[in-house]
């Protein structure tokens, strides 16, 4: 089968189109998948110049979620047969393969039924971003209907599936953009109020609309920087969640004052750990997010598609920043 691999770290040229043995069915609860499309995220990016999170991980195949079609199964497999259609969140971060690949092997729990109103393109590129907002949102700040809530990036992968989410939760939803394309991206999404970041004050802006209250959830998606900015944003009692570590240097003086709820959340703590529950909890996520897409409450918004074999030019493009949504690699 083709796949990407990278056996050392470095630039987008890392990436390297190779032959590997197609997997072959080994355990009872086993299921092949032929993937038709990969997700391309920003913590691939990360791996290919850092290293593999799991040690030895090298050589490796990334991609974190993919969707395709189920080749064959193992005599203990009774969720699936050949011919359905799937998506799944599994590998990519060194030791197992990844998605970017025309196969995945995996144990059948990890694999869940495809939303019936989307294309594998949209499959592929959502179950990371879902995951992610999901547990920030509801895991972690625990968001109940009529809060305020910020969501950094909107016009991002992670930040326009969380604006859905915030807003089928009841919330009102502001967030950050850079552009007015983006802010018109956003407003369509359900969000109240658009903030361009390059040209506004953040906590002005977030206290006009909040009438001087903050707000009760903010999801950073960007970094320290952000996540230092948002403190004095937000509402006493209120929660602020980060995806990504805020670094070494934070005075949490007015954090502390504001009695926040500070929360991290990476939604591959499953794979690094094994976590079987925590596993199983991601499953139930993905099951409600298809209905969601199936009833037409939820969109997944994919601006570039590159073939397999196009994998650096996929990773240039999201080191250069500012995609909207979601980056997809397609098998066919």
């Amino acid at each position: 089968m083709k796949a990407i691999e990278i056996r050392e770290t470095g630039g987008p040229s890392v990436l390297q189109a190779v032959e590997r043995p197609r997997p072959e069915i080994g355990a009872p609860d086993d299921v092949l998948v032929k993937l038709k499309a990969a997700g391309v995220n920003p913590v691939d990016t990360k791996i290919r110049r850092n290293g593999a999170l799991l040690p030895d991980g090298l050589p490796a195949v990334l991609g974190c979620d993919g969707a395709g079609v189920v080749e064959a199964t193992g005599p203990g497999v009774t969720r699936f047969k050949p011919g359905d259609e799937v998506w799944l969140c599994w590998g990519g971060i060194g030791g197992a393969v990844g998605n970017y690949a025309e196969y995945i092997l995996l144990d059948a729990a990890l694999v869940q039924a495809k939303p019936r109103e989307i294309g594998f393109v949209e499959a592929a590129a959502a179950p990371l971003v879902l995951l992610t907002a999901w547990e920030a949102l509801h895991d972690r700040a625990r968001i109940t209907q009529g809060q305020r809530v910020l969501i950094h990036g909107g016009a991002g992968g992670v930040g326009h599936v969380a604006i859905q989410l915030a807003k089928s939760a009841g919330a009102r939803v502001c967030t950050t953009v850079s552009s007015p394309e983006k802010a018109d991206f956003a407003h369509a999404l359900g969000a109240e109020y658009c903030i361009n970041y390059l040209e506004e004050d953040l906590v002005e802006a977030v206290m006009d609309w909040s009438e001087g209250q903050g707000v009760d959830i903010a999801l950073d998606t960007v970094g320290p920087e952000v996540f230092r900015k948002t403190i004095p944003a937000m509402a006493h009692y209120g929660d602020l969640v980060t995806i990504l570590d805020p670094g070494p240097d934070l005075d949490l003086k007015e954090a502390r004052l504001r009695n926040l709820r500070i929360s991290l959340e990476l939604m591959l703590t499953p794979m690094l750990r094994d976590l079987p529950r925590a596993r199983t909890h991601q499953g139930d996520i993905l099951r409600r997010c298809a209905k969601m897409i199936d009833h037409g409450d939820l969109r997944i918004h994919v601006s570039e598609t590159f073939p397999l074999t196009q994998a650096q030019d996929a990773h240039k493009r999201i080191e250069d920043g500012h995609v909207t949504g979601k980056l997809v690699l397609t098998m066919e």
